[in-house]
């Protein structure tokens, strides 16, 4: 059964999908015009969580950009994400340098992090951190619960764990757990390339309607002048014991009407996941097969 997150804090180790360094006189305006979020007043240790699209406004890839303060008032930017991967986020960015002044690197396979989960978790990355002297730290997207991530040289990992080694450990499926509770999509998995963001309920977090243009800016500004999409992401729930292959499509007898994109197991005798559905034909009170005209033992979950 996985953990029950306590009030104290909580640590899972992990390693980003991307962790790209992006410096050079025109790295802040080029980032401004290529991605979903406003980066203007951004600081530097404040990570600004945002998408990658394309000109159609569908999801490449999703990434917090964090600035870094540089000598002579200069700034750089990290970009980190937990799923999408770098070779994603870079391709799609080195393809809209024209003449810009900007360098990107990629220190994926030589970073690593921690997330330290529950009340007080700044303060537990904050002593760590004074020992080791190293790193960047931002607010995380791991659940309702608070949670701060610490990306560091993987040459620094023994230091951290003898740093944080009092607090316990949490496992890979009750962090997936908590992200899926939370209603939080995990990008491109569960909202990718066929996907917008507004299918995901990414506006919310991820969309600036106000900062002017980027790649898909148009497609969003069309979208909330509509207010509405065909599909949506919505957390489900199934007493199924085995967890099916995924993507698993989704029925009302035999008639297709979404896709599970993600699960994970509760107990030994359900589990819970994010599924697009379409709004067309599913209801709060719809049962969804996991095959044609099979039993209906999916079903939106209650919040």
């Amino acid at each position: 059964m996985p953990m029950q997150l306590s009030t104290s804090p909580s640590l899972f180790y992990w390693q980003p999908k991307a962790w790209l360094h992006v410096a050079g006189e025109d790295a802040a305006g080029f980032l401004q015009g290529q991605f979903t979020n406003e980066l203007r007043n951004a600081t530097p240790g404040k990570a600004v969580y945002g998408l990658w699209l394309n000109l159609k406004g569908r999801v490449l890839g999703d990434s917090f950009v964090i600035p870094e303060a540089l000598a002579g008032g200069r700034v750089s930017y990290w970009i980190g994400s937990y799923f999408s991967s770098a070779e994603t986020i870079r391709a799609r960015l080195e393809s809209h340098i024209i003449a810009d002044d900007v360098a990107i690197d990629d220190f994926t396979s030589e970073w690593s992090g921690v997330t330290v989960m529950g009340e007080g978790a700044d303060g537990v990355v904050q002593a760590a951190i004074s020992l080791v002297e190293l790193g960047i730290t931002f607010q995380g997207r791991r659940g309702v619960t608070p949670a701060v991530e610490w990306l560091f040289p993987n040459e620094a990992k023994v230091r951290v764990e003898a740093a944080l080694a009092t607090w316990s450990q949490l496992r890979r499926d009750d962090v997936e757990s908590l992200r899926i509770k939370a209603g939080i999509p995990a990008v491109p998995t569960d909202v990718g390339m066929s996907d917008l963001p507004n299918e995901g309920a990414l506006e919310v977090d991820a969309i600036s309607y106000t900062k002017g243009c980027y790649l898909g800016q148009e497609v969003m500004a069309r979208l909330k002048s509509m207010g509405q999409v065909r599909r949506r992401l919505h957390r489900v729930r199934s007493p199924v014991a085995e967890l099916p292959a995924l993507p698993a499509p989704l029925f009302i007898a035999d008639r297709k009407v979404g896709e599970l994109r993600s699960a994970v197991k509760v107990d030994a005798a359900g589990f819970v996941g994010l599924a697009m559905l379409s709004l067309l034909h599913v209801t709060a009170m719809s049962g969804l097969a996991l095959s044609p005209n099979g039993e209906p033992v999916v079903h939106m979950d209650q919040p």
